[in-house]
């Protein structure tokens, strides 16, 4: 019978071998009782849904620096977190952002809930999240199971079950490796063994902690797995956008509704986004537009987008039917969300 993986193993590679990141405390800290800050290990988590630990690292600087604590955050303008999160992507978490740390200002008095069972109550905190957090930042023998840790369980049981569909199955199996001790650790030593050592592509076998037990490893089948179900092709869309400037150089830029795609972040004013050809939609300004040469090209999750990007320049007196002008001075393009920024970086105004 084969060795069981043992946490031990992994927690003695880990006290080497740890990533050091802004919102972790090191295992030799953690060694002298000190604990996360739970408002940094939450701020992380959220960023890093979907994103990597390169592109967070400057936005969680930013964004502790600006909102430090959660009362800082829960009492900040709903526009200027949105702009602070402008690029980051799944616009959504931002708005859930706002929402979580104004619930745990009012109905925990700002202090975070250690339980998996309270944490999911929390807007925009899944069923990942939570266990993270309860892990990391309280030591709660929860077990975290995100893209990393998937890999790492379906090559150490040797699970050929594809994913999505794996995931209880994975999870199960996971939860089999969870010690009860140093719960915030292994949790990360889990995800930072799948991040650098048992990768994709190329897994590094012989300097793995858990290469022993690994059956994948001994079957030869490490690089076929996980398996996962084919995607299927993501739709086109289309349509149009109008970037308006005044002669004074202001913009004419609307607040998107709160809720869908890129809610509550600023844009230019447009039409929907269809399937077939971009739809009929008067402009939101009269003004002699020109159309560019290029469309505005941006893929999300589930589908590409195209955009017709029109523009004029209007003189002072003109009032605009959609959205309004933001003065120069208040205007900063990374404030705008990618595909938007897409759009205005192709003018070349003269």
């Amino acid at each position: 019978m084969r060795e069981h993986p043992k946490a031990d193993d992994l927690l003695n590679w880990y006290d080497v071998h740890a990533r050091k990141m802004l919102w972790r405390v090191g295992p030799l800290e953690r060694s002298k009782g000190v604990m996360p800050n739970p408002y940094f290990v939450w701020l992380s988590e959220i960023m890093l849904q979907q994103t990597t630990v390169a592109t967070v690292t400057d936005y969680f600087a930013r964004f502790t620096a600006r909102w430090p604590d959660i009362h800082a955050l829960a009492a900040a303008n709903d526009g200027d977190v949105m702009g602070e999160w402008a690029g980051l992507g799944y616009y959504a978490r931002a708005r859930n952002l706002l929402k979580c740390a104004r619930t745990i200002i009012s109905e925990f008095d700002g202090e975070f809930p250690k339980h998996l069972a309270a944490l999911r109550e929390l807007p925009g905190i899944g069923p990942y999240t939570a266990a993270a957090i309860s892990a990391i930042a309280f030591d709660q023998p929860e077990t975290v199971v995100d893209g990393n840790v998937e890999r790492v369980v379906s090559r150490l049981f040797n699970i050929h079950t594809p994913l999505p569909t794996a995931k209880a199955e994975l999870t199960r199996h996971a939860a089999t490796l969870t010690p009860s001790h140093r719960a915030g650790d292994y949790a990360q030593a889990v995800m930072d063994l799948g991040a650098t050592i048992c990768t994709p592509r190329n897994p590094a076998c012989g300097t793995c902690p858990w290469r022993i037990p690994c059956v994948a490893r001994h079957n030869g089948t490490a690089l076929n797995l996980p398996k996962k179900i084919p995607r299927k092709p993501k739709p086109n869309r289309v349509g149009t956008v109008y970037i308006a400037r005044r002669v004074d150089g202001a913009m004419l830029l609307e607040r998107r509704p709160n809720e869908g795609l890129l809610g509550g972040m600023l844009g230019w004013p447009g039409s929907d986004w269809t399937t077939v050809k971009p739809p009929e939609h008067a402009p939101p300004i009269s003004a002699e537009w020109k159309t560019l040469p290029t469309n505005a090209r941006h893929t999300f999750t589930h589908f590409h987008l195209s955009l017709n990007v029109l523009t004029a320049v209007v003189p002072m007196d003109r009032i605009p039917n959609q959205g309004a002008f933001l003065k120069p001075a208040d205007f900063r393009p990374s404030d705008l969300p990618t595909v938007m920024r897409k759009a205005f970086s192709l003018i070349k105004y003269t």
